[in-house]
């Protein structure tokens, strides 16, 4: 199963490439950073954008906030090859800007793709963009740990890791909502 996932992942990564997914970001970016994990995932976390860290490695959540998600899984008994990363936007933005709106749609139809070939029982959202693009009209400040059922997937909103790194008030409850994760994928 996980290299036919794989080979598929693979598939719609070529694609990005080949349908020159908003090129003139591409042109400011290092390298595409599609995702990383594994492919029969039950849980694929989806961030906003690639940073600097990702952009030199090519693989998303490497930086500090990478650093913290990986502690929060070990908190719940995962590492990060029982789980798939990815980002809504695959090209880092130009001096870590937020990703615009344009760019966001364009890539879901491929965001959309990663998820309908890896089948996760959870899409946990990491900060507002990804929730926004995935699940528009909700504030995350008021539905973060909160699962929501939309057209049959199971989404998790929670604020970004990076945000605990820059509010220390916010790590405590970034955690608090990542224990609730296993719950969650008990009840499925």
């Amino acid at each position: 199963m996980t290299k036919a996932k794989q080979a598929e992942l693979d598939k719609i990564k070529q694609q990005i490439l080949d349908d020159k997914v908003c090129a003139d970001l591409a042109g400011t970016a290092t390298q595409l950073v599609f995702g990383d994990g594994n492919p029969d995932a039950e849980l694929v976390f989806i961030g906003e954008a690639p940073g600097k860290n990702e952009d030199e490695q090519g693989l998303p959540f490497v930086g500090a906030a990478g650093r913290f998600l990986n502690e929060m899984l070990e908190g719940i008994g995962l590492k990060r090859s029982d789980v798939y990363i990815t980002n809504i936007v695959k090209y880092r933005p130009p001096n870590n800007r937020d990703p615009l709106p344009s760019e966001k749609m364009e890539f879901l139809p491929y965001l959309r793709a990663q998820l309908e070939v890896i089948k996760p029982k959870i899409v946990v959202t990491l900060g507002r963009h990804s929730m926004d693009s995935l699940l528009p009209g909700l504030q995350i400040s008021k539905v973060h740990g909160q699962p929501k059922r939309y057209k049959d997937q199971i989404y998790m909103p929670l604020f970004h890791p990076a945000a605990a790194l820059y509010n220390g008030g916010m790590r405590q409850t970034l955690i608090e909502d990542f224990e609730k994760i296993p719950l969650v994928l008990a009840k499925i």
